[in-house]
């Protein structure tokens, strides 16, 4: 369960990373942790300025518990302070930032996943499931990813260009250091695996991008966009 294809919206299979499910056990317990020394704070704060009212105690103690995981994830883009800290994030399943529905559900089914039945529901379906979803992730669309993410040596942003390369797409410099090595890594997988369709693929996009016509073969233009990139961003 370490990782799962997804299809991108240019019919590019991309390599996810799944989070284990103790790196989520983990993130889970920095947040109840969180939310527990928030509890005894506010409690202590309250007894000491006298305040005993029902309805008082519970928008100030539980409202924020009730709201923790939906307000956090679809503010901070699919991290809590314990999924930051592990370095994991809800995505959907083709990678894209899931909308405030897929967070709304996915929070709705934690009375399933978790609250009901200590969070057995969830590590079952998470373990058996393959794609590291629990019920609410299922229902949603969505994952929970490592941020960690690795690529071999070959994949790696930095390649050699020579002193005397000319460049010739200049703006290749509105493309991130991410970008790149999204590029390099899926150009290098097709290449070793003769996937041409994903260097046409890939090649189309980065000159729809970077709103280029390019004269050269898909593979040679992609190859020149990264060496270009890397000449610009090493000068």
């Amino acid at each position: 369960m370490d990782n799962f294809q997804i299809e991108t919206a240019q019919n590019i299979s991309i390599e996810q990373n799944i989070a284990g499910i103790g790196e989520r056990i983990l993130a889970f317990i920095v947040d109840a942790t969180i939310i527990a020394a928030y509890f005894i704070i506010a409690m202590v704060v309250m007894g000491a300025v006298g305040e005993s009212s029902t309805m008082i105690m519970y928008m100030v103690l539980g409202l924020p518990a009730l709201l923790y995981f939906i307000l956090w994830e679809s503010l901070w883009n699919g991290k809590t302070p314990g999924k930051a800290l592990l370095q994991i994030q809800v995505v959907r399943k083709d990678g894209s930032r899931p909308s405030f529905s897929n967070y709304l559900v996915r929070w709705l089914l934690r009375i399933i996943d978790i609250s009901l039945s200590s969070g057995a529901v969830a590590v079952v379906c998470i373990l058996f499931n393959g794609k590291g979803q629990r019920l609410g992730d299922i229902a949603a669309g969505t994952t929970v990813i490592n941020l960690r993410r690795k690529y071999s040596i070959s994949s790696t942003l930095m390649t050699e260009v020579s002193k005397n390369y000319v460049p010739k797409y200049p703006q290749v410099t509105v493309l991130s250091d991410k970008d790149i090595q999204e590029v390099k890594a899926l150009y290098t997988r097709a290449r070793s695996r003769n996937e041409h369709h994903i260097i046409l693929n890939l090649s189309d996009r980065l000159a729809e991008v970077l709103d280029v016509r390019f004269e050269e073969r898909p593979m040679e233009f992609v190859k020149r966009v990264i060496d270009d990139y890397n000449y610009y961003t090493q000068q």
